[in-house]
């Protein structure tokens, strides 16, 4: 299977009739695997600092969690394997495994249970392939 089906049939399914605002898997180094069309381009140092949030927690917190220039305020996540973000009525979730950073944008009405459920599933059948 392509990365880019993991994104388009996996990241960006349907869930009650909505769908995730964007999707991405990118590879730690920063160098994108699959995206959706939607996906934001990503600066390298906002790269770095996620990695750098993976690697000590609560680093991204006083600076806050960009994405293509967009800022989220980051939220509860699971230390070394998860970061969440929130913006307005959306927000993202990054999961990590092994050799790369799964991503998933939402907005309303889907909610971040949904989107976590989504990206953190995908994540974990990767770390389970040692991807």
């Amino acid at each position: 299977m392509s990365w880019q089906t993991y994104v388009d049939d996996h990241l960006m399914c349907d869930i009650d009739g909505q769908h995730l605002t964007a999707a991405a898997v990118i590879g730690l180094d920063g160098s994108v695997w699959a995206q959706s069309s939607s996906f934001p381009k990503c600066k390298p140092e906002e790269i770095t600092n996620i990695n750098k949030d993976f690697e000590q927690p609560g680093h991204l917190a006083p600076i806050g969690l960009f994405l293509g220039g967009t800022k989220y305020m980051v939220i509860q996540g699971e230390a070394g394997a998860v970061i969440r973000g929130k913006k307005g009525s959306g927000g993202v979730t990054i999961k990590k495994t092994a050799q790369a950073l799964v991503f998933g944008i939402y907005e309303e009405p889907v909610t971040p249970g949904q989107c976590n459920m989504i990206v953190e599933r995908l994540g974990d059948y990767l770390i389970d392939q040692g991807l």
